[in-house]
């Protein structure tokens, strides 16, 4: 098996045991046991458990941004068009990954290495909903302060349909209505600056 066959391999089986068990229960070792590898293969790949859950956090973001690239391609350029995509994709992208993400994100949060990736990974996706976005403002812009407000609202209305606390569609509607209003308070902020 090639190094990335393997490295495939063992994210899948990863995500396997934290979808059953939870983020706690993966070390590098049970992780070995369940994909029926040594130990020395998996450390191979990850060096230490901080590695696996960057890894593992690395492979969703790269699906997310998969999904939502093809999708923006894709769609219309109008603003309804772009936020529904944005809504869209990041809420399915949660769904498929399930609730396991949840888990992965919060273990990721537990040490400032883990957490600064994490930032990395969300500076991203800001810039490129600030860049896709921008069109739509006019003369006004798009603050971090309201990317940010973004985020949490895509990361916790994601949460919550993944809990079936919510339904998708509740999710991404709600998702797009932030994302209409954070726009609409941008072109407004350029309309009170202009007067």
């Amino acid at each position: 098996m090639s190094r990335e066959d393997r490295q495939r391999q063992l994210l899948d089986v990863a995500w396997q045991v934290v979808r059953a068990q939870g983020s706690d229960a993966l070390t590098l070792g049970y992780l070995a046991e369940q994909a029926g590898v040594t130990k020395p293969v998996v450390y191979d790949h990850f060096v230490s458990r901080p590695g696996l859950l960057a890894a593992l956090y690395e492979d969703f973001d790269k699906r997310q941004t998969a999904v939502m690239d093809a999708a923006l391609a894709d769609c219309e350029p109008t603003l309804n068009a772009t936020a529904a995509v944005i809504a869209t994709a990041y809420v399915e992208c949660v769904l498929t990954q399930g609730n396991e993400i949840g888990g992965v994100i919060a273990a990721l949060a537990s040490t400032p290495e883990l957490e600064k990736i994490k930032r990395e990974y969300e500076a991203i996706f800001l810039e490129k909903c600030r860049k896709v976005l921008s069109p739509f403002v006019g003369e006004g812009a798009i603050t971090q302060a309201g990317l940010r407000a973004m985020l949490g609202a895509a990361e916790a209305l994601s949460q919550a349909a993944a809990s079936a606390e919510i339904s998708a569609a509740q999710a991404r509607d709600e998702l797009f209505a932030t994302i209409l209003a954070m726009v609409a308070r941008a072109t407004a902020g350029a309309t009170h600056t202009a007067d």
